[in-house]
């Protein structure tokens, strides 16, 4: 068998039933690899010192031919914005508490609930506000790919875990392309769901736009983590009715007969370089030669949406901001000072114009989606940035480096994905994002296995492999 920790969740589960390895071991061989790397990627910023037993206890399930559920024995990291019972959920920042977590955050549960074994928390940017993956509490996390480079963020450390092999399933989360961004910059599928498809409590900075959602090595496996996530939970307010279907369930169904509109224009000329043009127009022909119809997406009503989501996302910064004592303020990091600042002058009309074209938004692209089964786009402008470099202007960085191709649909609340589509020319992934109508979260996933069927993920590179 390949190395244990490597090994997709379909295949761990399938090795289980079959008694060819156990939960156990394969937590060994995830601990084993985070103990080589995690010092040199800082992807993992604790180790939950429960999940020996855990895993013992699964192992004994399986021997006795008697799983909890669909992921039993399957390690899984969660990102330090969400809670885990037993520990502090710090969010990258050093002003935030130690106490520990009452409860697990609904996804959580709802992990645990299927089997699934927490293996540790994994780093994030500090609050989830940006994109590169650094923060002030744990330092800079690295892309496995190629350390000099960010892995994005601001689910860094899930990005680089899922890169490394620690372990197949991560949590993310989404509010402008926290899950896609750096899923896109590590060679991952990342997956934000429809709005409320996956229940969040407590709510974030960010909750109108925010979700959370897997990132995986392969898109089935993010279908599978998706089923156990996105179950009913009433501490969440904004939680769409329980769905206990499997995912998975038609992914292999292909896109012959689909129409795909291709995004070159997400509300204001967004840029992209010559390595983001071609995996478009690669995935363009993979889908056409499926048996999509694929032609380009008329966006001419979508407004600009840097100033709906700059706005918003500027205000809740600045109101997190306000909520610590102004001489503890310095110990934040400092690009979030800067936006705060920015968004001092913003008046209530400011804000309440901003959600007025947060709904225009969802209203456009939501007509497109009617048009179109799947829209396809890049999911970020250029390759992976130096890791630890700070941008001068983060707004103008928010819709020049960053996020330009993903905040859209966290405005529209529609459910996007991004899928590795070969290497740049630099030898890192490549990458695509498609998204389709609101609940369709079944039509994204079946498009992004249709890309990944034609055998156009990127090669893993020995640094990972080995």
């Amino acid at each position: 068998m390949d190395d244990l920790a490597t090994l997709s969740a379909e295949d761990m589960l399938a090795a289980f039933a079959a008694g060819e390895t156990t939960p156990s071991a394969v937590l060994e061989a995830v601990l084993a690899r985070i103990a080589a790397r995690n010092p040199a990627l800082n992807a993992m910023v604790l180790l939950d010192p429960r999940a020996p037993q855990a895993a013992a206890e699964s192992t004994a399930r399986w021997r006795a031919g008697r799983p909890i559920g669909p992921l039993d024995g399957v390690p899984v990291t969660v990102k330090d914005l969400v809670d885990v019972a037993g520990f502090p959920t710090r969010r990258g920042s050093r002003l935030t508490a130690v106490t520990p977590a009452a409860a697990d955050a609904p996804m959580v549960m709802g992990l645990k609930a299927a089997g699934a074994i927490v293996l540790g928390k994994t780093a994030t940017t500090e609050f989830g506000w940006k994109s590169p993956g650094d923060c002030p509490l744990h330092g800079i996390t690295r892309n496995p790919w190629n350390p000099a480079r960010t892995p994005g963020g601001s689910s860094s450390g899930a990005g680089a875990a899922g890169a490394a092999g620690f372990g197949p399933l991560h949590i993310g989360t989404d509010a402008g392309g926290s899950i896609r961004i750096p899923a896109a910059w590590c060679g991952l599928v990342g997956l934000k769901p429809s709005y409320g498809r996956v229940p969040q409590w407590p709510a974030g900075a960010f909750a109108a736009v925010s979700c959370a959602g897997p990132m995986t090595r392969s898109v089935r496996d993010a279908a599978l983590m998706l089923g156990a996530m996105g179950r009913f939970d009433p501490r969440d307010p904004f939680c769409l009715p329980d769905d206990a279907r499997d995912w998975r369930d038609g992914i292999e169904a292909g896109v012959a007969g689909l129409r795909v509109g291709v995004i070159a224009r997400p509300g204001f000329d967004a840029p992209l370089d010559a390595d983001g043009i071609a995996a478009v127009e690669r995935a363009a022909a993979i889908l056409a030669e499926a048996g999509a119809e694929v032609v380009p997406a008329d966006t001419a009503a979508v407004p600009d949406t840097r100033l709906a989501f700059s706005r918003l996302w500027a205000a809740a910064l600045a109101r997190l901001v306000r909520g610590f004592p102004p001489e503890q303020r310095t110990l934040l990091d400092p690009g979030l000072l800067v936006v705060a600042e920015q968004a001092a002058g913003l008046t209530p009309d400011d804000i309440l114009e901003a959600d007025a074209l947060r709904a225009e938004t969802g209203h456009a692209l939501g007509l497109l989606a009617v048009r179109f089964d799947l829209l396809l786009c890049p999911t970020v402008p250029a390759g992976p940035p130096e890791a630890g470099v700070q941008a001068a202007d983060p707004v103008a960085a928010l819709w020049s480096d960053w996020a330009p191709w993903t905040f859209a649909f966290n405005l529209s609340r529609q459910p996007a994905i991004t899928v590795p589509l070969g290497l740049r020319a630099d030898g890192l992934p490549g990458s695509v994002q498609l998204a389709a109508a609101r609940y369709r979260d079944d039509l994204v996933l079946r498009g992004a296995r249709a890309i990944e069927a034609a055998g156009a993920f990127p090669a893993v590179p020995e640094q990972v492999k080995g």
